[in-house]
């Protein structure tokens, strides 16, 4: 099986080496000094300590006839439409999108071909450290890799996908909805991103008491509303958000600003992403003023 990874940032890296280490023909797109890199040095990740190269392919063009089995698009929300595009003019059927967008997903097919898009998000997250990657997936408890069809059913290729990432060991989940779900992702990531820019000491967020009750209040909030639209939440232990009481999920939240996983999965992307995160904020706030 031939894989191609389709953005150079830390997602798809870290997709890159764990498909590379299950032993697929696994290819890197990058571009610019990120292309420069790893043309010099090669995908250099950190695993327990030690430095490693992965067994990867590298390219700074993509042509047409290129024919991969699965393209794993890992760009920000706002480089989909120049990626789609580029892709629409490539043959390979099947296009991953693992894009944080509340956009429906039929608006990609229009660009790059109906049938071709499988909806995704990734359960991971880390930085490049001078040149190093050191990510890690997220527990499987928490967020696995998230993927379906559009429809919701559950195809051959959805089959094929789940097996991928089975043999990459790769935590993953079929749901029915990926919209629903992604709004779900949301309803949390953006109060917890928003708490991050509030907070005077945004390292030590969770010493900030009020900005730590407002955050709990707000995701509160997003998905009791939600739950009023669409009478379901994705995953269903989201539902602890929408009913328990504003001090126990500020307790949560403390705890997790303050952990390691925090760190990783919460600060370090917030703090790198400011414009992708704010922009996503206008989205979901839009999205929910327009459909209450």
């Amino acid at each position: 099986m031939k894989l191609l990874i389709y953005g150079a940032g830390v997602i798809g890296c870290l997709y890159a080496v764990l498909f590379s280490k299950a032993g697929y023909d696994t290819t890197v797109y990058a571009r610019g000094k990120k292309l420069e890199a790893f043309r010099k040095n090669g995908l250099l990740y950190e695993t327990k300590g030690m430095i490693n190269k992965a067994n990867i392919k590298i390219i700074g063009k993509l042509e047409n006839d290129d024919e991969y089995d699965f393209i794993f698009l890992t760009v920000k929300e706002n480089q989909v439409y120049f990626a789609l595009k580029e892709l629409s003019n490539n043959i390979s059927p099947n296009i991953v999108t693992m894009v944080n967008t509340l956009e429906p997903h039929t608006n990609w097919e229009k660009i790059c071909g109906k049938g071709r898009v499988i909806p995704a998000f990734p359960g991971a997250g880390g930085s490049f450290d001078n040149g190093i990657l050191k990510a890690a997936l997220t527990p499987r408890i928490i967020q696995p890799t998230t993927f379906s069809e559009i429809d919701g059913n559950i195809s051959e290729r959805v089959i094929s996908l789940s097996k991928l990432f089975d043999k990459s060991k790769i935590p993953y989940q079929i749901v029915k909805d990926m919209h629903i779900w992604q709004l779900c992702h949301l309803a949390m990531v953006v109060p917890i991103a928003d708490a991050y820019y509030k907070a005077k000491n945004p390292e030590n967020v969770w010493k900030e008491s009020e900005v730590m009750f407002e955050t709990a209040k707000q995701m509160k909030r997003n998905f009791r509303t939600i739950y009023a639209m669409k009478r379901t939440l994705s995953p269903q232990k989201m539902n602890i958000f929408r009913l328990a009481p504003i001090c126990f999920i500020k307790t949560g939240l403390i705890l997790a600003f303050k952990s390691n996983f925090g760190n990783v999965f919460m600060y370090q992307h917030s703090i790198n992403a400011p414009d992708e995160m704010r922009k996503l904020h206008i989205q979901f706030y839009q999205y929910i003023r327009s459909n209450v």
